[in-house]
């Protein structure tokens, strides 16, 4: 019995001793990803937290789903685009009594807006019978009821960047039906319109500048949602807001992480990171309207978009749970998410971005100093 003894305290003090050397299983302590955020009380405008119960995942795999509220399909899933893009030759046209630009458009295949670039036209596009007209020639793509931007380039498989500079789009993004747009570069080879879809990827830009519907001439936008109860159809355009009204806020408290702009091995960040723990509310960084709120961009996992007014948008990324539905207007300073790491977020943290028209600025140099 003794003997028996002696070698079970042998064997505690060796299994104690290698315990230093022999690396953990487990996270360290200081490694907490689920600490709850700081008290405070909660906004009234932020009934919908409520709905979702706490986390209770494995910690090694917590925030790499995101939660969402139910909706539809984006509409460049819902309304995919044929890709018949009509091919005109360059030429000249003679303009005659009673003729508009547009009809001058509709006769030649050619987009209104490229013959008004073409020619050096000023808004309103005023034209006088025998002025002498240079169309220009290319492929142009005569945009229907619900299209989007996104689905006219995943369509063409072309850059949807590539055909918002050849066609010298500007904020508010909208495109109109009835217009040709230009599609630059050559038709599509073989490959069909599946396999062009599932090789597009989107990006931040394509959504701030891609993702509202067509609207007609004749069309008023649909009013912004007050709740995420009211889904707007995935093809119906809502009204934008105009004007920036006050200054931004920041989403959440925490350390900066990550800065703006070029990185230290060449990548380059068009926002900032910012460390919070896993379920921390996102706040609205000023009044808008949200644009997109999914998480079809695989490096950001749970996005929110939002757009201001005056050309200003911000974006949220890495969230594990989104609390607000395309087309809702939102306040500065609401709950429009909770943090997480989704996406290829390397720790729990906030990717938050503010754009000026397509321009990413420096969010640090545009909130209030902490």
């Amino acid at each position: 019995m003794g003997g028996r003894i002696a070698a079970l305290i042998a064997t505690a003090t060796l299994g104690v001793a290698l315990g230093g050397c022999i690396p953990s299983s487990e996270r360290p302590a200081s490694y907490d990803r689920h600490a709850p955020p700081g008290p405070g009380p909660r906004a009234e405008s932020d009934p919908q937290v409520d709905r979702y119960e706490p986390r209770r995942a494995d910690p090694f795999d917590a925030g790499k789903s995101v939660r969402q509220l139910p909706s539809p399909p984006p509409a460049w899933q819902s309304r995919p685009v044929t890709p018949d893009a009509q091919t005109i030759p360059s030429g000249s046209y003679t303009v005659r009594p009673g003729d508009t630009l547009r009809a001058i458009a509709d006769r030649s295949g050619a987009g209104s807006e490229a013959i008004a670039r073409a020619n050096a036209l000023p808004p309103p596009y005023a034209i006088r019978a025998g002025q002498r007209l240079t169309i220009p020639g290319g492929r142009y793509h005569l945009v229907r009821q619900g299209q989007t931007g996104i689905a006219i380039s995943r369509a063409y498989g072309i850059d949807w960047s590539r055909i918002v500079t050849a066609n010298e789009l500007a904020p508010p993004f909208v495109l109109r039906v009835g217009s040709r747009i230009v599609i630059p570069g050559n038709a599509p080879g073989r490959s069909s319109i599946e396999e062009r879809a599932a090789a597009f990827r989107l990006d931040v830009d394509d959504l701030v500048t891609g993702s509202s519907p067509a609207i007609a001439a004749t069309e008023r936008p649909a009013a912004p949602t007050k709740s995420p109860a009211r889904v707007l159809a995935p093809t119906t355009p809502f009204k934008e807001p105009e004007r920036l009204r006050g200054a931004f806020i920041w989403p959440v408290q925490g350390r900066v992480v990550g800065k703006f702009g070029p990185g230290a091995s060449g990548e380059k960040n068009n926002g900032i990171k910012i460390a919070t723990a896993i379920g921390t509310p996102i706040k609205a960084a000023a009044d808008g309207v949200v644009a997109y709120a999914g998480d079809e961009i695989a490096a950001l996992g749970g996005l929110v978009i939002v757009k201001h007014g005056d050309g200003w948008t911000t974006v949220y990324g890495h969230a594990s749970r989104l609390l607000v539905q395309r087309g809702q207007a939102v306040k500065r300073g609401q709950t429009i998410a909770l943090s997480g790491d989704s996406g290829f977020a390397d720790r729990p943290e906030v990717h938050f971005e503010m754009r000026k028209g397509r321009t990413p600025v420096n969010p640090v140099a545009q909130l209030p100093t902490l």
